[in-house]
């Protein structure tokens, strides 16, 4: 399979290689740019760290915009505006699941999506005043000049470094990451996980840039149709469940329910940016109620999929909300970050 490999690495490779020579144009736009992506293909924890990033600038009183690809939306405009900063414009189906909830945690940012970010970026800021653009999954996306670059490695995927597509599961070689402002790596629980993805980076980085470590932890579990209240405290404790997924990682998922003291009966796993149907939804109730499970759990980027094709009996229907505990770096991080955004914000105004 190694050989494989080989003719895509080379496209790679002369791609970056064209951007970095100027052979192919990069686009610059009037305000900073702060790209978070990564280098394998799956789910390193883009969308949270997009989340996190997108609520410091918020609270530093700058006006963000999030450009998104939208993958898996079904709407056919070239772009589309999610959230102008007051409300939701589109559905989770039309906007893509990741910008949809990104819309919802950081309501006061705006939120778009379309495949050319540059042109995407111009367009926003022609209809709202932006201070700042949040780049998702932006590392791969080179015609877009940014001023941080921000690359997400998972600490448990210990092979994840290892061989490009098709062979293995990097999009570009390895060597890319010397593109990075810093590193944050993701899933740190533990030590020796770390230890491994820093040793392999360290092989082609010397120094390695600014490295900050996360975890990702539930901030609690919320039913699925909004009406319907929870008990408050750890209700769940002790409770069976059914999961229900459409991610990158569900391995991680499942880790993280049983963390909270749920007892897993059986899951039903999609693949990343699943559109649910009825018939599906009903084959899952119809599953629940067999194993006679308390609950159906959910990831909060499912629940706003599944919702409509839930009735009010569907009381146990319940969702995790994922936060992020930052293990180290944070300070320094967001020190670098808005010293840069100052710093390119000074620049371009002279």
């Amino acid at each position: 399979m190694l050989w494989a490999a080989v003719p895509y690495r080379i496209a790679v490779q002369l791609r970056a290689f064209g951007y970095e020579q100027g052979w192919f144009r990069r686009h610059r736009l009037p305000v900073p740019v702060i790209s978070i992506g990564n280098l394998t293909v799956g789910g390193t924890g883009k969308t949270p760290l997009v989340i996190e990033i997108t609520s410091w600038l918020l609270t530093e009183g700058k006006r963000v915009a999030v450009l998104s690809r939208g993958y898996g939306r079904t709407s056919r405009e070239p772009m589309l505006l999610v959230s102008d900063g007051t409300g939701i414009l589109a559905s989770p189906e039309e906007a893509g699941d990741e910008p949809y909830l990104i819309a919802q945690r950081c309501p006061q940012s705006i939120v778009a999506v379309g495949a050319d970010r540059h042109q995407l970026g111009r367009w926003v800021i022609e209809q709202c005043p932006v201070d700042c653009v949040v780049l998702d999954d932006g590392f791969q996306h080179l015609s877009l000049q940014r001023d941080v670059d921000l690359l997400l490695v998972d600490a448990t995927d210990r092979y994840g470094l290892d061989e490009v597509l098709p062979a293995g599961r990097l999009r570009e070689p390895i060597e890319a990451s010397r593109r990075a402002t810093a590193i944050i790596v993701t899933r740190a629980e533990k030590n020796s996980d770390v230890d491994h993805v820093l040793r392999r980076l360290q092989s082609v980085l010397d120094p390695l840039p600014l490295t900050a470590q996360v975890v990702f932890r539930s901030e609690g579990v919320h039913a699925v149709i909004p009406t319907i209240r929870q008990s408050d405290g750890e209700w769940y404790k002790g409770r069976t469940a059914f999961l229900v997924s459409g991610i990158g990682h569900a391995a991680s998922f499942k880790n993280m329910v049983e963390q909270l003291g749920l007892k897993i009966l059986d899951e039903a796993a999609y693949p990343d940016h699943h559109h649910y149907t009825n018939d599906e939804v009903a084959k899952i109730r119809r599953r629940a109620t067999e194993l006679k499970a308390d609950v159906v759990i959910t990831t909060e980027k499912d629940a706003a999929k599944l919702r409509p094709c839930l009735t009010p009996q569907d009381t146990g229907w319940c969702a995790i909300r994922l936060g992020i505990e930052w293990m180290s770096g944070e300070s320094a991080l967001r020190q670098m970050i808005m010293k840069r955004l100052s710093r390119q914000h000074g620049e371009r105004r002279a």
